[in-house]
């Protein structure tokens, strides 16, 4: 398994996503450039420029024409993906963690970071409405007093968004009325990402209490775990093998003080049911911030903290791979 490196930023990558189809890769960092790439090749396909700060988040709509990204400069940008001219511009108060286009594409979620004295907050916007854009006000603001959110996608439908927090909470928050629909508890520390299944009937968290666990998406039952000895930054669902891969390792302050060679920074796959690692790929040289899968399986991604983006293709084994129970 050959990777294909992306080398577009200074800076460690903070999210990389495939958009539907799979044929494009949006990747950002902790500098303010947000690239685009042929998933195919690695080949550059351009930048949107724009943001003046570290970049957290990116979305790509259902039909890839526009691309949102949440920076920490406090704005949260749309673009027109093919020309990259920016399309809109919200400003916050501060940093945007999160961010995300619903099903239809036509309503957009993002949420604040609380800091100087600013409260954490979830806000919609209806992109079908120009004065919501224009006046910089929501349809809905929903605030979350008690521990900021530091992952959240929307749930199946777009009727609902699924939040992780600092504290390890998960809650679903209506999009309709901003009332928390369920709210539970399986992480003892920072929910670092939350990605769906391909048909959204589930989700995977990774957290900072060195595990990833598996859940409904409607009901937030709690289904499996997946156990590590290190934080976990991320982690995905393959979309047509009961895989999922992790994404981790030290915080980012302690990676000074251990040898490259010691190799904790490998993506780990384990088994969806059994709960069991069957494989590991080796790569980057720090931890990995970011991972996900091709949409059809056949490759995934991952981002690490020293700021390459790699894309693995799977050899035939892979395939072929008969998991003994």
């Amino acid at each position: 398994m050959k990777p294909i490196l992306l080398q577009g930023h200074e800076r460690s990558i903070t999210q990389i996503k495939y958009n539907r189809e799979g044929d494009l890769l949006f990747t950002v960092a902790k500098d303010p450039i947000v690239n685009v790439w042929y998933s195919v090749n690695g080949e550059r396909l351009g930048t949107y420029m724009g943001h003046t700060g570290a970049v957290w988040c990116v979305d790509a709509d259902w039909d890839t024409k526009h691309v949102l990204t949440g920076s920490a400069d406090n704005s949260c940008r749309l673009w027109d993906c093919e020309t990259g001219k920016q399309l809109a511009l919200l400003k916050t108060n501060s940093a945007v963690r999160t961010c995300g286009f619903d099903f239809g594409g036509n309503i957009i979620m993002f949420s604040t970071d609380k800091q100087m004295g600013y409260q954490c907050f979830v806000s919609f916007f209806d992109l079908r409405d120009p004065s919501q854009i224009d006046s910089n006000e929501p349809y809905m603001r929903i605030p979350c007093n008690d521990s900021k959110i530091t992952s959240a996608v929307w749930g199946p439908l777009g009727e609902c968004i699924i939040a992780g927090h600092e504290g390890g909470e998960l809650n679903q928050y209506s999009a309709k009325s901003g009332e928390v629909l369920v709210s539970v508890k399986e992480h003892s520390r920072q929910i670092n990402d939350i990605q769906l299944s391909r048909d959204m009937t589930m989700f995977v968290t990774a957290s900072k209490d060195n595990t990833a666990k598996l859940f409904d998406s409607t009901t937030l039952e709690h289904q499996k775990t997946f156990r590590t000895e290190r934080p976990v930054n991320s982690a995905a669902l393959s979309p047509n093998y009961d895989h999922v891969v992790l994404g981790g390792g030290q915080e980012a302050m302690d990676v000074t003080t251990t040898s490259t060679r010691i190799g904790k920074f490998e993506a780990r796959f384990f088994h969806l049911a059994f709960e069991e690692e069957f494989g590991r790929v080796k790569g980057h040289f720090g931890p990995i911030n970011s991972v996900a899968f091709h949409p059809d399986g056949k490759s995934y991604s991952s981002g690490g903290e020293d700021g390459y983006v790699r894309i693995h293709y799977f050899d035939p084994q892979y395939f072929e791979f008969e998991f003994e129970a």
